[in-house]
């Protein structure tokens, strides 16, 4: 169950999240007043376009159609009567609101010095107040960004340092709910106070105003009577939970998450053991964007062991010790759940080892840079080589195919065979993907397979005639430091081999002969042993696509190898 999964992860994660009633607030700009509630000026709180300063304040309030006022902070609406949007009448009943709020506030504690400032600021005329603020310097800034998730204001008193939504002391966490018993709660067994709307949680794409869990009034969801939240019963403490447990696994600086496209991927352990927090750290290493100053070869080897040690059990985890997966998507006021995975952790440590093998390649150059991650899987099959270019649905098939250890999309495979069409190329990350995706078609077929580096007895007819093809591609380089064979034949040779090989078999004939005897004798000698292993009746008339595809893995082994043979020749 997702929302017990939350709540879980939220007990366990201390004093990294909010304590109950609070959040963790970005609060983007601060109205600075005088004991005598004058306003004195703005302060920018922003970290950069993005994100602003986090607060500890009180939990934001679930809002449906009906107009609600945070505790001392809020949008321009609510705070200060103002919006880009015209809605006038709107505005004026989020204002009036928000000013309702701060008098039950002060009436709560009238000898608070803060909240009388603060109160003593909203007995002015609006519009006074207003033509105000639009002198000040930030404003011009400030109107252009009302619609920014930081675009959120609260109060500082001139010679504090702490706002006023921040002072715990003016905070009554529990109100009139308190100890109430209630209905009971679906997550946590308990009875308690119901929560009738549930708290809002902004993912990337989505409106300010979206929810994961939401009853839609008069929708014909409601049943026996029961309408918004008594439908399926949630208590405060458990709504609060969840939801603070989203919102910091969603936060900008976050190692829980990735994200593909329009799809935010969420993943968290069961517990706190060792290997619980070396996976999770391991799995954003290994999908989520990390910064470019570090080693990112050395990166993905620390995260490779880390997995293959959970899964031996070399690195210690619980018995009971899963993992979780959840993928969120953008839908209109809602929050679309299009992925969910509960697994045991050190099945999952398999499953993700199981993928580094499947993609294993032979790789020879200096930098080593990863090639195993989703976003180098994606972005090596799209035109830009952006991930973000991907097709719609392509992440979130790679995504299940990595964990749950099924075979890779066929789109994924064909749409590495078209890029390989494309541009004449075989990089290392197309080769390991067509490797990885024909393997785990053909897991229960050794005879299938393909290897991680040259494999000189594998017969099979198109990774032959890209042996071959790779010969005469570098026999043409070696000449004259060109790649028209390439160029002009890989696709034919790659799709129909009879049709060309005869053409570009005897255009090697040209370029060996400027070569040394030496040259000359190693390639006819390795033409040959290539050549006596395709089908007596020669040429393959046309390769399917499988076969074409270990025509390019063909290809690039042996191109490797020439590097291989070159290095160990040098070494000598």
């Amino acid at each position: 169950m997702i929302l017990k999964a939350l709540y879980d992860y939220y007990h366990r994660s201390g004093d990294a999240v909010a304590p109950f009633g609070l959040e963790y607030k970005e609060i983007g700009f601060i109205i600075v007043i005088d004991r005598y509630g004058k306003f004195l000026r703005f302060e920018d709180r922003r970290i950069d376009k993005k994100s602003a300063q986090q607060f500890l304040v009180k939990k934001s309030v679930g809002r449906s159609s009906a107009p609600i006022a945070n505790y001392l902070y809020d949008n321009s609406q609510y705070v200060f009567g103002y919006s880009d949007k015209g809605d006038v009448v709107k505005v004026n009943k989020c204002f009036e609101v928000f000013k309702a709020k701060v008098k039950e506030i002060y009436d709560a504690f009238s000898d608070n010095e803060d909240i009388k400032s603060i109160y003593t600021f909203y007995q002015q005329d609006s519009s006074a107040m207003i033509e105000t603020m639009q002198n000040d310097p930030l404003w011009d800034d400030i109107a252009k960004n009302l619609s920014k998730k930081y675009s959120t204001f609260s109060f500082l008193i001139e010679g504090d340092t702490k706002i006023v939504a921040s002072k715990t002391e003016l905070i009554n966490l529990f109100g009139d709910s308190h100890g109430v018993a209630g209905e009971l709660c679906l997550i946590t067994g308990k009875h308690s106070k119901t929560v009738e709307i549930t708290t809002a949680t902004m993912i990337p794409g989505s409106q300010a105003t979206a929810k994961l869990v939401a009853f839609q009034v008069n929708s014909g969801y409601d049943s026996y009577g029961k309408s918004k939240g008594y439908n399926a019963p949630i208590s405060e403490e458990a709504e609060f939970a969840y939801t603070t447990a989203l919102n910091h696994l969603l936060r900008s600086d976050s190692h829980n998450k990735f994200m593909v496209g329009s799809r935010t991927y969420l993943f968290w352990a069961s517990s706190n053991s060792e290997a619980s927090k070396e996976s999770e750290d391991s799995l954003y290493a290994l999908l989520g964007r990390v910064e470019e100053d570090d080693d990112p070869h050395r990166r993905i080897e620390l995260v490779r062991n880390t997995f293959l040690s959970i899964y031996h059990g070399k690195l210690s985890a619980n018995e009971d010790d899963k993992f979780f997966i959840l993928g969120l998507a953008p839908n209109s006021a809602r929050i679309a759940v299009v992925y969910w995975s509960e697994i045991p952790l050190r099945e999952f440590a398999g499953l993700i080892s199981e993928h580094f093998l499947d993609m294993e390649m032979v790789d020879i150059r200096k930098e080593k840079k990863p090639y195993v991650g989703l976003h180098s899987i994606l972005g090596s099959v799209t035109l830009g080589g952006k991930s973000s270019d991907a097709t719609p649905n392509l992440p979130d098939a790679v995504v299940k195919s990595i964990f749950q250890g099924l075979p890779y999309p066929v789109s994924l495979f064909q749409s590495c065979i078209r890029r390989i069409r494309a541009e004449q190329s075989v990089n290392i990350v197309r080769a390991a993907i067509i490797k990885a995706y024909l393997n785990r078609l053909n897991r229960n077929n050794d005879n299938e397979k393909l290897d991680i580096m040259l494999d000189k007895e594998n017969q099979n007819q198109g990774y032959l005639c890209g042996r071959l093809f790779a010969v005469l591609d570098k026999i043409q380089e070696d000449t004259n430091g060109i790649h028209s064979i390439r160029e002009r034949y890989m696709n034919s040779a790659s799709a129909a081999p009879a049709m060309v090989f005869a053409t570009i078999l005897n255009l090697s004939t040209h370029h060996l002969e400027k070569l040394s005897v030496g040259g000359q004798i190693k390639y006819e000698k390795l033409k040959q042993e290539i050549v006596s292993k395709l089908d007596a009746n020669g040429f393959p008339l046309h390769l399917d696509l499988q076969d074409q595809g270990r025509f390019f893995v063909g290809y690039y082994h042996q191109r490797q190898d020439f590097f291989i043979s070159k290095e160990n020749k040098e070494t000598e």
